[in-house]
């Protein structure tokens, strides 16, 4: 795991010809009268300049390193929120390898995992043949969320699922896949993640060789991967909703449990949710806990709604009366009255 800077040196950008035109910004060093900086759009470059100075054998191959870092484009349509933003936040990872085969092992073995991300972020992401746009002259893969919001088009196959983005696409709704028997719709779409095989384009421009067995230097052969993290929770939210809030999945969502307080002017109430909250913390699990004075039930059960996390647990007089607390879930539009001594040992 790395952390590259977010000002990156021009001169890393310039032999790739991508160049800092994208970005669209330019910062003189006061005493450095050579070097100029610009905002990191993407770490290609300056991770291959970098690693000249770590990888020069075979045996330092394969190699891969990765980040959660500020990203910065050049958008001119910036809009949407966390769907399309000019700075936003990227797991960006980058393979280094001493053949094309190894590197087609390893891209399967991202792309297998990117998939199981997806689902665990429950999202059905569609493997998409897309462009290489500014990155790469051969085909790279999108992960792709079906969305009316999107402003993708991709065109995918009601069969067997193959799908390419409509940049690259011959196809037009109705026609039949190039892989099955089955009829291609076409979709829109959210981007959410990306794989790119990168083969020498970068190594060749910046001069990273290694000597490989029979000391023969040659070229490493690379790939770069993506996941956008922000445009991710933009799409779960997108996906996961109803008409009064979030739904959050529960592998994803920011707390597992809303702790709720509807008070009057006795204090058992405050002495329970406190008890409730700390017995929660103190097993590790994840609470947001509403303590808030002088709002309404409605307003704290509309909030909560909102907010969407997915078990919803409410102390009130009623429900201290039978020692028990409301428990509902975000998706349920039931709620059970479960007795307090049992609420830390799991709700169903």
């Amino acid at each position: 795991e790395i952390f590259l800077p977010a000002l990156i040196e021009k001169k890393n950008m310039e032999p790739t010809g991508r160049g800092y035109v994208e970005i669209g910004i330019e910062a003189k060093a006061k005493n450095e009268k050579d070097a100029s900086f610009v905002l990191g759009w993407s770490h290609e470059d300056i991770l291959t300049a970098l690693m000249k100075n770590f990888l020069d054998s075979y045996k330092d191959l394969p190699f891969a390193v990765y980040q959660i870092q500020t990203k910065f484009r050049h958008e001119p349509r910036a809009k949407s929120g966390l769907l399309r933003g000019r700075e936003f936040i990227m797991k960006d990872l980058y393979s280094f390898h001493a053949s094309e085969e190894d590197f087609s092992r390893y891209y399967e073995k991202v792309k297998t995992s990117y998939a199981r991300i997806f689902k665990r972020c429950g999202l059905n992401a569609i493997e998409t043949l897309a462009a290489g746009g500014v990155f790469t002259a051969s085909n790279t893969h999108e992960f792709q969320v079906l969305a009316d919001v999107g402003e993708d088009v991709i065109y995918v196959c009601d069969r067997c699922g193959y799908a390419e983005n409509k940049e690259i696409a011959g196809d037009k709704s109705g026609d039949a896949c190039k892989k099955c028997s089955g009829t291609v719709r076409e979709e829109k779409s959210i981007e959410v993640g990306n794989t790119f095989p990168l083969g020498t384009k970068y190594s060749q421009a910046l001069n990273l060789r290694y000597t490989d067995k029979d000391g023969e230097r040659k070229y490493v052969v690379m790939g770069s991967y993506g996941i956008g993290l922000g445009r991710v929770m933009g799409t779960i939210v997108e996906i996961h909703h109803d008409e009064k809030g979030i739904t959050w999945p529960e592998s994803v969502a920011p707390y597992q449990m809303h702790l709720i307080e509807i008070r009057n002017s006795k204090s058992e109430i405050r002495n329970a949710g406190e008890k409730i909250y700390k017995e929660f913390i103190d097993d590790g699990q994840e609470v947001l806990y509403d303590d808030r004075e002088d709002v309404s039930a409605g307003e704290k059960f509309a909030d909560a709604d909102l907010i969407g996390i997915p078990t919803r647990i409410v102390i009130s007089d009623r429900t201290l009366a039978q020692h028990a607390a409301e428990v509902k879930h975000r998706n349920s539009a039931d709620a059970t009255l479960v007795p307090l001594e049992k609420l830390r040992y799991g709700i169903e």
